[in-house]
């Protein structure tokens, strides 16, 4: 037996292998999520994308009856270097004190389109 469940926002897109969050061990393990909205629209900007990729993050969390300030950990992967300051200002909006542990890193998304990516990791309320 094994202490794995998906967590799935309703209406939610899936497309690839893999669930959007993972509840195991008093953890919820949320995968790579990106400025995509639900309708499958992609902003054009850092500002537009990083607040739908925290707002689908978000989803994600309520499904699982958690919220922002239950982050602990979360990795953000940045197209370009420009891009650090107007996200860090959106991504503080969302996360109260105490903040998650963070790595940010400059990568290759899949899609060029695609200017930001956030994975985390919340402990259970």
């Amino acid at each position: 037996m094994t202490d794995k469940k998906a967590v799935s926002p309703e209406g939610a897109t899936i497309l690839g292998a893999y669930s959007p969050g993972l509840i195991s061990g008093g953890f919820l393990f949320i995968s790579g999520q990106v400025g995509r909205a639900p309708d499958g629209t992609l902003g054009a900007t850092i500002e537009e994308q990083a607040k739908q990729t925290i707002e689908n993050m978000g989803a994600i969390l309520r499904a699982a009856g958690c919220d922002y300030k239950d982050v602990v950990k979360a990795t953000v992967y940045i197209t370009k270097s420009e891009y650090f300051l107007p996200f860090n200002t959106i991504y503080s909006e969302y996360f109260p004190e105490p903040r998650p542990a963070r790595a940010t890193v400059l990568a290759q998304l899949v899609d060029p389109a695609l200017l930001i990516e956030i994975e985390a990791i919340a402990k259970l309320p």
